[in-house]
């Protein structure tokens, strides 16, 4: 090393020790690994030995240009068997490295004193390991992407400790947690919280077995004594709504009749659960020197918040989903045959310029499409119509009723149950005056919708803020197939669908199962639907307009790139629009999906299990032509607006795109937003680009390539309304004439489910 070098070196190191964690670990830095030096010639010109890819894995130290440091093996441009890497800012790796990534086994620690030591794969902690906190709490067991996820133990600082399942970072599943003072549960977990069937024993023996939501018990439950004596009822932490019975044991000297059940609920309230620590960066979350360098040939890629921006990652946050495909009526049917036997006729034609076709081609941005709809102002002629929706909405919602507890009566669920409101210009004793025409406004089952906003936790005010706000609604330009009209909440939040009577009727069919459905998963991929009302107009007219409020399921903070509308059907299932008339909003089809979507390990389970019971309820209720919604973003996108694939070599050498930039992660890294990752919702994903040849473009799945792309994902279950009626028969019946029954959408709904499943599990697989 000359004269230079080690001046570098000595002035490196001196920074570095003015870290409180530096100072603790200045004698070890250079002395944990035994490395052979460098020569000149190796930090000069390791370029040159980059370039021989035949060759192996050599020795060296580097200062990097950002004055990190590295020492360990080397080979290709990257680190790769044992190093050791040091940020300037006292945070150090010691450990395997892959092409340049932490991979298997290390140990990485922060300047605060807190080490992680275990498996690491990609640049996340991920497989089995423990970490160790400022504060000497401890978590050994497994992790999923920084997060801890599966079987795994935790001993907190207050001497507190949990053994148990996790789920994202929290406790979810069997588990036990203990108290310091020697208070346990065992039982369900439910979002770090105790929630489903357990048993909360205190240290003077005394106990409840039974049900238990947001960590109190709730639903039928038994207390005991240690006497032997027990009570035994239906538990509530509202005196009103508590009931039972006490049951004296034969050793006790007199009954406990003035004991007070809520006493439990004050006993649990010193019993807290400790929170999850917030780790302030995660190391995949730390910039590496070899991906962030990057020359003038080759400029920056954009970050997510589009700091580097070529005008094309504007947010884009309205999202049109809710497709229609239903058919009134035979005439219908063969009106609709024409556009589809035109697809067909697309669907031979092999074009060069199309992607999906040349693999030579670099897949681009799409170009930024205009925010759909029309803005309902003063004057359109559906203006009336939105006041009065609002005004509906607001005397709904805002209309004060009993605490809505999850546990409904059948009662609640009768087609009769609806509530009908008059709503005169001058307004009445419960409504307010307004500007529009009189209207009678109709709540269908609302005990039930009621339930259901509470269970997707949606806050009252915030849904009449999104719906009846300042904001005015916005129309989309044209309907659907059926006729029916959709508007979007100004903040994208809230999607409303005008509904057939038919439509109405199928849904108030299926409310019962549709609310045990999603009550029992969580993780449904169903879209959520929130209310059903009916505007009557009074006058000559008469007319009634049904409408359903639904959530949006691709409303995101990132801009959607791709769309995707997914049935596993052939005909007609292709967009007629060319690669230069595509853009941000347009929704693509089955036979223009060019992508394998790949989920890791975890994920991917839970997606086919959550398929396979969503597919088995709606073939339950005889409903078909639903489809899988998927909207992709993108990470990495070079300055010329090409998507970057995973691994793509630079001008100078480098991978593009094999580190995730810190403003990208934190969305993901911050324990207060852990909550937003889901199954269908803010998933970091990658896809595989697929081709579709010439010979095997009626194929519903092209070629796989190895060309990857790191991703966040946002699927969902969409249209699920529409039942297998006399028009939908005809349609088959018709159609299956003049082309393959296996590739009509209307099909039979235990066939259109087994398709369905087989089609989505040909294009989701498991990222190995």
């Amino acid at each position: 090393m000359n004269k230079e070098q080690s001046g570098v070196l000595k002035a490196w190191e001196a920074t570095v020790r003015k870290t409180h964690a530096a100072k603790k670990r200045a004698n070890s830095i250079f002395g944990t690994i035994t490395m052979a030096n460098a020569t000149d010639d190796d930090l000069e010109n390791n370029n040159d030995k980059s370039d021989n890819i035949s060759g192996e894995p050599y020795l060296v130290e580097k200062i990097l240009p950002n004055g990190d440091y590295y020492t360990g093996q080397w080979y290709d441009n990257f680190p790769e068997g044992q190093g050791k890497y040091l940020w300037t800012d006292g945070c150090m790796y010691l450990g395997e490295w892959h092409r340049g990534k932490t991979m298997g086994k290390g140990r990485f620690s922060w300047p605060s004193g807190a080490t992680y030591e275990g498996e690491f794969k990609s640049g996340y902690i991920d497989g089995i390991g423990i970490y160790t906190g400022p504060s000497g709490d401890t978590y050994k067991g497994q992790w999923v992407m920084n997060f801890k996820h599966g079987h795994g133990i935790r001993f907190y600082p207050n001497g507190d400790w949990y053994d148990g399942e996790w789920r994202r970072g929290l406790q979810e599943g069997l588990g036990k947690y203990q108290w310091q003072n020697e208070n346990h549960y065992i039982g369900e977990w439910k979002n770090g919280m105790i929630c489903g069937t357990g048993t909360f024993v205190w240290s003077n023996e005394n106990k409840y077995d039974g049900q238990w939501e947001d960590g109190m018990p709730k639903g039928n439950g038994t207390y005991y004594w240690s006497d032997g004596s027990f009570y035994v009822g239906n538990w509530s932490k509202d005196p009103d709504e508590q009931n039972g019975t006490y049951y004296p044991s034969e050793s006790s000297q007199a009954a406990n009749l003035e004991w007070d059940p809520q006493t439990v609920y004050i006993e649990l309230a010193d019993c807290k659960i400790c929170p999850s620590e917030n780790v302030s960066i995660m190391p995949s979350q730390k910039v590496l020197a070899w991906y962030s360098a990057k020359t003038d040939d080759n400029p920056r890629r954009l970050s997510i918040d589009g700091r580097v921006s070529v005008g094309i990652e504007r947010p884009d946050k309205m999202h049109m989903w809710e497709s229609d495909d239903d058919s009134t009526d035979l005439t219908e049917v063969r009106r609709d045959l024409d556009s589809e036997l035109l697809c067909v006729q697309v669907q031979h034609q092999h074009d060069d310029t199309n992607p999906k076709f040349n693999l030579e081609l670099p897949l681009k941005v799409p170009k930024l499409g205009k925010r759909p709809g029309e803005t309902i102002s003063r004057g359109h002629k559906n203006y009336e119509l939105m006041l009065n929706l609002q005004l509906g909405i607001r005397h709904s919602v805002g209309r004060p009723a009993p605490a809505t507890s999850l546990d409904l009566k059948a009662a609640a669920f009768d087609p009769k149950e609806k509530i009908w409101t008059r709503f005169p210009a001058e307004g009445s004793k419960y409504t307010p005056p307004h500007q529009s025409c009189e209207f009678k406004w109709k709540d269908y089952c609302p005990v039930v919708f009621r339930a259901l906003r509470k269970l997707f936790k949606v806050d009252p005010a915030d849904y009449m803020i999104s719906i009846c706000g300042n904001g005015a609604l916005r129309e989309l330009s044209s309907p659907g197939k059926s006729g029916s009209f959709f508007y979007l909440t100004e903040d994208d939040r809230y999607m409303i669908k005008t509904m057939k009577k038919s439509e109405v009727k199928v849904f108030i069919r299926m409310l019962f199962a549709y609310y045990n459905h999603v009550r029992s998963f969580e993780n449904t991929l169903v879209i959520k639907y929130y209310g059903l009302h009916c505007v009557k107009l009074t006058g000559p007219i008469q007319r009634k307009v049904r409408f359903i409020i639904m959530g949006n399921l691709l409303r995101s903070e990132y801009t959607i790139h791709r769309r995707f509308d997914l049935k596993g059907s052939s005909l007609g299932r292709i967009t007629d629009k060319s690669e230069s008339e595509i853009d941000s909003t347009t929704i693509l089809k089955d036979l223009d999906l060019n992508f394998i979507f790949k989920l890791e390990k975890a994920w991917f389970e839970e997606f086919c299990w959550q398929i396979d019971r969503d597919c088995e309820f709606l073939e339950q209720e005889r409903t078909m032509d639903y489809s899988l919604l998927v909207g992709i973003h993108f990470k990495e996108i070079s300055a010329n607006g090409e998507f970057v694939p995973c691994g793509r070599r630079s001008s100078s050498g480098n991978y593009e795109n094999e580190s995730t930039p810190p403003d990208m992660e934190e969305h993901f890294l911050d324990p207060k937003r852990w909550g937003t990752i889901k199954l269908g919702a803010n998933m970091p994903a990658k896809v595989e680009r697929t081709i579709r040849k010439p010979k095997s473009v009626f194929h519903l799945v092209g070629e796989q390539t190895g060309e990857c792309y790191e991703v966040i994902m946002f699927f969902g279950i969409i249209d699920i309304l529409q039942d297998y009626d006399i028009t939908k028969r005809l349609e088959h019946a018709y159609k299956s004439i003049q082309y393959d029954p296996t590739s009509i959408s209307a099909v039979d709904p235990k066939q259109y489910s087994k398709r369905f499943r087989d089609f989505i599990f040909k294009v989701f697989c498991e990222d190995t």
